[in-house]
């Protein structure tokens, strides 16, 4: 078990409301922070870092990490990390600036399934400040995102996505990598 994971455990009951399904697969977590491939210098925003589990890693490879965390109660969590390199931001992603950041921003998560549109469609709105995205989203989500025209899925999430950034599905991620499964 990595170091970042066992510090990452915390006591807090997901929430149903937050659409919370913490990560706890560390294999999966690497991979996404493989697939992310951060430098140290990147401007990368968090959204939803629940328990840090993607959160201490992406740290041990940036001079600086903003989150964002809706849940007033992980923000303890978040702040015992100690992290000098680490800026947290409790509220809303949807309601958040991102122009308070530096720019371009590199935006990563594990967006919740009754939030992740909204999210896209208000970083799609900031578009000229985002340099890129990476998100573990629904699996519906993603087709959906991905789809081609004349598709049945084929809609405004897909148009939109499609028209200003290169959209693709990475690897799925299986249901036990998660706490709980979804």
């Amino acid at each position: 078990m990595h170091k970042y994971h066992t510090a990452a455990t915390g006591n807090h009951k997901a929430r149903k409301r937050f659409g919370q399904n913490f990560l706890i697969d560390t294999k999966i977590i690497d991979r996404i922070v493989a697939t992310i491939a951060p430098k140290a210098e990147d401007n990368l925003l968090e959204i939803g870092p629940g328990q840090g589990a993607m959160t201490l890693p992406l740290l041990e490879k940036l001079n600086r990490l903003h989150v964002i965390e809706i849940d007033r109660d992980l923000i303890g969590l978040l702040e015992s990390f100690d992290k000098d390199n680490l800026t947290i931001h409790q509220g809303d992603a949807m309601k958040f600036d991102l122009r308070t950041l530096p720019t371009p921003i590199r935006v990563v998560g594990n967006l919740p399934y009754n939030i992740s549109s909204p999210i896209l469609f208000h970083l799609l709105e900031n578009r000229s400040l985002v340099q890129d995205m990476t998100f573990m989203l629904q699996k519906e989500v993603v087709e959906r995102m991905v789809a081609k025209h004349g598709n049945k899925i084929y809609g405004r999430l897909s148009v939109m996505m499609q028209a200003f950034f290169e959209v693709e599905l990475i690897f799925i991620v299986p249901p036990e990598s998660f706490e709980p499964a979804p």
